[in-house]
């Protein structure tokens, strides 16, 4: 049975995680899939690959230095909201990120959870959304929630996420389970499968379940693409996964959303015979 949403809508821990993974379903290892030739979307150098825009500046205006490469590494300030985005879209693919939080955090996200994102499939307009971002399909990076999926979009048919949910919801929002029932929404979030309930906004948040290492250590960060589906992997863990999606091919874009981040690996490998 498949529901519609409206469209408005390491020790003893490590030893749990175990636990629950087996109780619900969920995989530690990712399948064989057939990769072709790895493209270095970050090659330690330089953001050749991408393009800026901040709210209010638009493309490729950067005066407070938001985004800036150093020792190999891309720094996200925060300090603006905005995003680097790919100049090319892609489809089918396996996407591997490594990333660690900073310090810093900025208004009006100045003492809440530190929050970024990737948006995967993102198509139209440069800042449709909220003046600062494409529509598309949000891989969620936020203190406690990272490996949520959001529909970023415009309330229509265009933008949506079938995934196999928990039969109880987590304030309105609901919960991955892998052998749940599918439910498509057209906006919101389905919450990775550990998401604690107690979740709040605050900075320096930990959950009890978490996968996401503490501030200032690297955590990987994938996503597998093929066709309809996207399967989020955090540090070896599956979180979350769709089984539809629209739309299924477009840009890539990491965001500026008030929290200094890191990223040492971007590659993109996209997968022969889908």
């Amino acid at each position: 049975m498949m529901t519609k949403v409206g469209k408005h809508t390491y020790g003893f821990i490590g030893l749990l995680l175990i636990v629950y993974l087996g109780a619900n379903g969920c995989q530690t290892a990712e399948p064989e899939i057939n990769q072709g030739e790895t493209i270095h979307l970050f090659d330690g150098n330089g953001l050749s690959n991408f393009y800026t825009f901040i709210r209010g500046r638009g493309r490729d205006s950067d005066p407070k230095k938001v985004f800036t490469v150093k020792d190999k590494m891309i720094r996200i300030s925060g300090e603006e909201y905005g995003c680097i985005t790919t100049l090319q879209a892609f489809q089918n693919y396996r996407l591997i990120v490594e990333y660690k939080w900073g310090e810093m955090t900025f208004a009006p996200r100045k003492e809440r959870a530190k929050d970024s994102g990737i948006m995967l499939h993102s198509v139209g307009e440069d800042g449709a959304y909220a003046g600062v971002w494409m529509n598309s399909i949000e891989m969620q990076m936020i203190e406690g929630g990272t490996g949520d999926l959001l529909v970023v979009g415009d309330d229509s048919e265009r933008f949506s996420l079938t995934c196999k949910v928990a039969q109880e919801k987590a304030g309105n929002s609901y919960v991955y389970q892998r052998d749940g029932e599918a439910v498509t929404i057209y906006k919101g979030r389905i919450n990775w499968w550990g998401r604690d309930r107690d979740w709040k906004d605050v900075k320096g948040f930990r959950g009890r379940q978490d996968v996401e290492k503490p501030i200032g250590q690297w955590n990987r960060y994938e996503a597998l693409i093929k066709g309809p589906s996207i399967q989020i992997f955090l540090n070896g863990v599956l979180v979350n996964e769709c089984i539809d999606v629209q739309p299924r091919r477009g840009r890539i874009q990491f965001q500026s959303e008030g929290a200094e981040v890191f990223f040492r690996r971007i590659d993109l490998i996209p997968l022969d015979g889908v």
